[in-house]
């Protein structure tokens, strides 16, 4: 694409009063990339976060790239935030995933590759290793990687092969012996996902690793005998991985039906991106644009001596002999709201306070142990949850089960459309409904995202209802990598609300209002405008005002106009905005006292929390939804009032935190890139990964976001 195209477009968008979602992702991207660039970072974490770089980028093709080519193949219009309609923004849209994809790749071989020669690590071909380890290698073809290979012709006798998504692919062309050149094949080796990435041969004084698409293209011609090899090209394809369910009249009786169906279409669904090496074959490239309607700028070309698929960079971070090198999490501490020692049966505990827990400071066995508990006590009468995502050995389903045995009535919604978890969920909620678990497999037109359990136990002559709702996943693999929110409580206001929230869910509920909970898609954009639309009425009257969020994403119109008139008013707004951001903070009179922080670091930043001074009588909601546009109107959703003192200071303190770090902060500019927070002068670093673990009672009490 001509130069003067790329700056007419870039015109365009900078004119617009709101950032492009999809280019919004991509800043994000780079902020995990800086991470792996990071000089005090050891070449194990700069690995890790280039892996994860890879997989969101590849999940950014599938879902977002896929979306896109849903409106370019069918002719459906679009406009993005930017302004621009589908073509032009699909040039632009390539056009910045090719200057990161070479960032990548840059990084890796300059900085990545030397670095880990330093720390005796050595990726390398067959051809630089001794005959006897090379005898190793081919021993190991032989045996291990022959037997699972499969060559697949295209010609004019056999049709095109599915070529899976994501898989590291050989495309093979070939001649018999005295064949004119039209008669060429073309052949597909696909490398299978089961097979190591790497393969290891330990030296003493270092540990090589040799990529296993290296080791099967020096062997590759005993799949081919009697015929010429031509070229040998090593690609890789992403495919489309957007689907929406077809609404029909009976899709309640055939959802689960439908999304198996729509499963099994995901896995040949269309290619949107091919990972190429340089030096591939001209002709096979033109087949496979032709076959898959893609132009050139779909074609991401990497360098021999790079890496395609640098996913399977976990293989090294996961390597026993690496893990000490990489830095200790401390262990988990436990809540402010619940330091003494006096009761240690969690039930009775719950009946004496509410515990806030924020992970993975605090860790998730408390909620396991709950839920554990639950399912062998006696006098609990029934459980209720809903699932979005499970560990894949999750003591959740266990618990669940022992409960079903127990004879507990279990009432669990399972989220089957949780995007790439559906086949594990389908599973795990197939297993507890035939154990007797009353199993609802979400709702076909909403996803169930609200993270919610509700335990009836009989005490006494009375009944006690047990309450946890938060913004994470019922999920031990993730609680440990993820900051989340959430409350334990035996509250009768927040019982109430999430009874009545269930019986919305499972049946045709509609209870008039809730007290403490705001509800999607019922009224939570508009109760969140209500309450920024009172911060500038208060800065309007001279009154206190202040609105300090915390989410994943901000990307509802709706909601960001009205920040942008509350910013108009005077009230002062500071967001936490991890990942997409479509807010210009800091144009002048539009979003002048708009301040926009993206926190990037050891953990994932995944909890939600919102507070709004209202004059000092402070609203400080925590829960599920980011605010998205698929939040409020496609997802059933829950944000949860916190009363008490303690556990209300201790969410505003979470915001102060994260205002405060300057280790792993991004301050957004009004044009949409980011700048890095860095310690001014004297000032100390202030990592926030990091000083959770050691927060102090007195001084969480003391904390003020409003003067």
């Amino acid at each position: 694409m001509k130069l003067e195209v790329v700056e007419k477009y870039d015109s365009i968008i900078q004119q617009s009063d709101l950032v492009s979602r999809d280019l919004s992702w991509l800043k994000f991207n780079e902020r995990v990339l800086d991470q792996s660039k990071k000089a005090h970072r050891s070449v194990f974490e700069k690995l890790k976060f280039l892996a994860i770089t890879a997989s969101n980028l590849d999940e950014f093709f599938m879902i977002r790239v896929g979306s896109l080519y849903n409106y370019l193949d069918y002719d459906k219009e679009r406009v993005d935030y930017s302004g621009l309609r589908e073509e032009p923004f699909k040039e632009k849209l390539m056009n910045e995933s090719h200057m990161f994809h070479a960032d990548q790749h840059t990084h890796f071989s300059q900085v990545i590759m030397p670095e880990l020669q330093g720390q005796g690590v050595v990726l390398c071909n067959v051809s630089k290793l001794t005959d006897r380890e090379q005898e190793k290698v081919h021993d190991y073809f032989l045996k291990a990687i022959y037997p699972m290979l499969t060559p697949m012709v295209y010609d004019g006798y056999r049709t095109f092969p599915i070529l899976m998504n994501k898989l590291l692919v050989f495309g093979v062309v070939t001649t018999s012996p005295g064949d004119r050149q039209d008669m060429r094949k073309m052949s597909f080796v696909q490398i299978p996902a089961n097979i190591p990435r790497f393969f290891e041969i330990e030296r003493e004084d270092s540990l090589l690793l040799i990529p296993i698409e290296e080791v099967i293209r020096e062997n590759i011609v005993s799949l081919f005998r009697n015929v010429e090899i031509e070229g040998m090209s090593l690609f890789r394809i992403t495919r489309n991985g957007d689907f929406t369910l077809e609404e029909s009249e009976d899709m309640d009786a055939n959802f689960l039906e439908e999304v198996k169906r729509k499963l099994m279409e995901r896995k040949s669904g269309r290619v949107v991106r091919i990972e190429i090496e340089e030096g591939y074959s001209k002709w096979m490239m033109n087949s496979l644009l032709e076959r898959w309607n893609l132009k050139m700028d779909s074609v991401f070309l990497v360098k021999r001596e790079s890496l395609i698929d640098f996913t399977g960079l976990w293989q090294i971070v996961g390597n026993k002999k690496f893990r000490e090198r990489l830095p200790q999490i401390p262990d988990p501490v436990k809540p402010l709201s619940y330091q003494d020692e006096g009761l240690s049966d969690i039930f009775e505990v719950l009946k004496e306070k509410d515990i806030l827990l924020h992970h993975p400071y605090n860790n998730i066995d408390s909620i396991l142990d709950l839920v554990e508990k639950a399912s062998e006590d006696p006098d609990v009468m029934a459980i209720k949850m809903t699932i979005y995502r499970l560990a894949k050995d999750s003591r959740i389903t266990k618990a669940l089960l022992k409960a079903a045995e127990n004879g507990k009535h279990v009432s669990v919604l399972f989220e089957v459309k949780a995007r790439f978890d559906e086949e594990n969920n389908i599973r795990e909620a197939k297993k507890l409904q035939k154990a007797g678990c009353f199993v609802i497999y979400g709702i076909s037109h909403l996803k169930t995202h609200t993270k919610l359990l509700l335990i009836v136990k009989r005490d006494g002559g009375e009944i006690t209802r047990f309450v946890h709702l938060g913004s994470g996943n019922y999920n031990e693999d993730t609680a440990r990598l993820y900051t989340d929110i959430g409350l334990m409580t035996t509250n009768e206001i927040l019982a109430n609300d999430v009874s009545e929230f269930f019986n919305v869910i499972t049946g045709h509920s509609m209870p008039s209002q809730y007290k403490n909970l705001i509800t999607a898609p019922r009224d939570m954009r508009n109760q969140l405008i209500e309450y920024i639309e009172k911060e500038s009425e208060n800065a309007r009257n001279g009154l206190p005002s202040g609105i300090f969020i915390k989410v994943n994403s901000l990307e509802d119109s709706e909601m960001i106009y009205a920040l942008y008139r509350a910013s108009q008013s005077g009230v002062t707004i500071k967001l936490i905005v991890r990942g997409i951001c479509c807010i210009r903070p800091g144009r002048v009179g539009l979003s002048e006292n708009i301040e926009v922080l993206s926190i990037v670091g050891d953990f994932l930043e995944h909890s939600r929390i919102y507070y709004f001074h209202n004059n000092g009588d402070t609203r400080t909601y925590a829960g599920s939804a980011d605010m998205m546009v698929r939040s409020f109107d496609k997802r059933l959703e829950a944000l949860f009032k916190v009363e008490s003192n303690l556990l209300e200071k201790q969410l505003m303190n979470i915001l102060a935190y994260n205002l405060k770090d300057n280790v792993n902060s991004y301050v957004m500019q009004e044009d949409g890139t980011y700048l890095a927070k860095q310690p001014v002068g004297d000032e100390p670093e202030f990592n926030v990964h990091r000083e959770f673990f050691n927060l102090d009672a007195e001084k969480v009490m003391q904390v003020k976001l409003v003067d």
